[in-house]
């Protein structure tokens, strides 16, 4: 058997063929980013990124951000986009605070709190569908709003929780074992609902439904669906996972106070897009936007462990949609190319 070199334009196509499949695999690109940025900080902190009680640190972290994550996700896929979740869930952990502090039973009280951020969601899809505001601005005014009462409940003061269900959900451990001291309650309970969502996404008539308005409303509509139903759904239904959000930050921290989620605000949006999911809806899953979350999180707690400021860490969030929108970018081109 003679031996067969390959010819230049040969070693050009598999190249662009490697390409390619890195553009339409973006969950693989991310998994890759995620043990690159695993592997980095672990050789400049000396492997204490490793530590397991570090490891479950990033679980922590990562169980507000799943459920904004999700919320925002599902909205997104069907074309649309929510800048109030921050707003919305620290407004629903500071009334949970207060009703609490007021003297209202813990249930009534986390079932006010969800009353609240279905409210939000409400008032956002009635904005957007009835009077054709569009979703950024809509959602951008309902978030100075939000904050607005956040300000007048709070009164610039800390309002403390002394509940020990509340404490038990926002610090106990699970499924611990040697050195790992366990997963957070909290985060078991996020990522189970973010698989069941993953699940109804791929293998339901609505989750099809929720991928055909986002691809092509027009569409969607001679099929038989309303998109302006879909969309009052889907907004409620990012209202209540904003509402978990909050209430997950108050039982961890064990008290509210006026910055809530200002901090991640942008982190659902941030983690979505770095998953796939594409601003333009139609595409994109919850595999992705967990696999953006573990990037999100894993880089903002390895500039941590190496005592790099928070003000860093906005910096590196912003740089990391960029590069997310820059992967988008270059994926259309790339379609191009194909059709062409």
């Amino acid at each position: 058997m003679s031996n067969q070199t390959l010819s230049p334009d040969t070693v050009q196509k598999q190249k662009f063929s490697l390409l390619s499949l890195l553009m339409r695999k973006r969950t693989l690109m991310m998994l890759l980013l995620f043990f690159v940025i695993l592997v980095i900080f672990a050789v400049l902190s000396e492997g204490r990124s490793l530590d397991p009680r570090n490891l479950m640190n990033i679980l922590n972290m990562m169980a507000v951000s799943a459920f904004l994550t999700q919320g925002v996700a599902l909205l997104m896929i069907s074309g649309k986009l929510d800048l109030s979740t921050g707003a919305n869930g620290t407004l629903c952990g500071m009334f949970l605070a207060f009703v609490l502090r007021e003297g209202v039973p813990l249930f009534p009280a986390i079932l006010l709190a969800l009353c609240v951020g279905v409210l939000f969601g409400l008032v956002n899809a009635a904005l957007v569908n009835e009077l054709n505001m569009a979703p950024f601005i809509a959602t951008l005014a309902t978030s100075l709003i939000g904050t607005g009462f956040v300000i007048m409940i709070a009164q610039n003061r800390i309002i403390p929780i002394r509940d020990t269900t509340m404490h038990w959900f926002g610090s106990h451990m699970l499924l611990g074992f040697r050195n790992f001291p366990g997963v957070p309650v909290s985060a078991l309970l996020a990522f189970l609902l973010m698989t069941i969502i993953g699940i109804l996404l791929h293998m339901t008539k609505f989750g099809r439904q929720i991928y055909l308005v986002g691809g092509n409303p027009q569409a969607s509509m001679l099929c038989g669906i309303n998109p302006k139903k879909m969309s009052y759904i889907l907004f409620i239904i990012c209202g209540l996972f904003s509402s978990a959000a909050g209430i997950t930050l108050v039982a961890r921290l064990q008290s509210a106070n006026m910055q809530g989620l200002v901090a991640q605000r942008f982190q659902g949006i941030t983690a979505a897009v770095l998953g796939g999911i594409i601003l333009g809806g139609g595409s994109g899953g919850m595999l992705g936007a967990f696999v953006g979350l573990l990037v999100l999180n894993t880089f903002s707690n390895g500039m941590t462990v190496m005592g790099i400021g928070p003000g860093w860490h906005h910096v590196a969030s912003g740089g990391l949609l960029v590069f997310a929108l820059s992967l988008e970018f270059l994926q259309k081109k790339q379609a191009e190319k194909t059709v062409a």
